[in-house]
C-alpha cells in the first residue's frame, strides 16, 4: 500500500455505525452500508485534524471485524400542524454493529483556496496532525451519523489480523463515494460522486476525487464559498504549532 510522506494511519472503532444510503438519508427507514463511504471516512478524518487550507485525501480502508447488522426501533420527532402539536414517529435503522477500521489517509493543498497559501507549511500540519491521530482526534468522532459514537487510536495500516484477510475479492455494488464541495473546484459547484467498488481480502482502495471512474452528478450549480482570513477566522498553523 502507498504512503505518501504526509500520510496518517489510525484505527476508527465503536459500538455501532450507520454509513446511510444518500437515498434515505433525508428521513424514514435508514439502513447502512456494509462499508464506510470515502466521504464518512473524510470527515472522521477531519474531525482528527483540518484546515480549510488543507484537503483529505483517503487512500484505503481495512475492515477489521465481521460485517454484523442490528435493526433498531427509532422514535423521531415529527412536526405537525400548531393544533396537534409535536408527535412521535417510530422508524427502524439498520446499524452495523462492532465495527473496527483501518484507515490511511493523505493531505494535500486545497488548490481553490490561494488566499490561505501563507499557511501551506506541509511539515506542521503534519507534525499537528500526528498527534492529533495519538490524542483521539480535535473533535467528537461518529460513525457515520451522531448516535454512533466512533474512537481513534494510532496504528499501522495492514498489521493485526482482520476477519476478511484470506477472504478474496467481494463486489460491494454500486453505492456513494463522496461529495465534492464549492470550495473544493473552480466552478464551485457542489457535486456527488458514485462507484462500484471492490473489497480485496478486506482492504478498499478508493481512487481520487478527480478519478473518470467515478460517476458525478452536479446538486447546485455555482454555490458561495465561505471566506477565511488568517489571523481572524482562523489560526496560522505556526501557531498551532507553537
Amino acid at each position: 500500500m502507498k504512503r505518501h510522506r504526509n500520510s496518517i494511519e489510525y484505527k476508527v472503532y465503536g459500538r455501532y455505525a450507520l454509513f446511510s444510503e444518500v437515498v434515505t438519508r433525508v428521513g424514514g427507514e435508514k439502513y447502512s452500508y456494509q462499508v464506510p463511504t470515502y466521504q464518512a471516512l473524510k470527515g472522521i478524518t477531519e474531525s482528527v485534524y483540518w484546515k480549510p487550507t488543507i484537503t483529505w485525501v483517503i487512500d484505503a480502508v481495512r475492515v477489521m471485524n465481521k460485517i454484523q447488522t442490528e435493526g433498531k426501533g427509532i422514535r423521531t420527532v415529527v412536526m405537525q400542524p400548531k393544533k396537534k402539536g409535536v408527535l412521535n414517529d417510530l422508524s427502524y435503522y439498520t446499524y452495523l454493529k462492532d465495527v473496527s477500521y483501518q484507515v490511511l489517509a493523505h493531505f494535500e493543498w486545497n488548490e481553490q483556496r490561494e488566499d490561505l497559501a501563507a499557511d501551506r507549511n506541509e511539515n506542521k500540519h503534519h507534525e499537528i496532525a500526528k498527534r492529533s491521530v495519538e490524542r483521539g482526534g480535535r473533535r467528537d468522532v461518529f460513525l457515520g451519523t451522531r448516535e454512533c459514537q466512533g474512537y481513534v487510536e494510532p496504528c499501522e495500516f495492514g498489521s493485526g489480523e482482520g476477519f476478511y484477510d484470506d477472504y478474496g475479492d467481494w463486489s460491494l455494488g454500486y453505492m456513494f463515494h463522496g461529495f465534492i464541495y464549492p470550495d473544493e473546484n473552480p466552478d464551485h459547484d457542489f457535486i456527488a460522486r458514485f462507484w462500484a467498488p471492490t473489497m480485496c481480502d478486506g482492504v478498499i482502495e478508493f481512487p481520487r476525487p478527480e478519478s473518470q471512474a467515478l460517476d458525478r452528478r452536479v446538486i447546485r450549480k455555482n454555490r458561495q464559498v465561505k471566506p477565511f482570513v488568517i489571523g481572524n477566522s482562523m489560526s496560522p498553523v505556526a501557531q498551532e504549532e507553537s
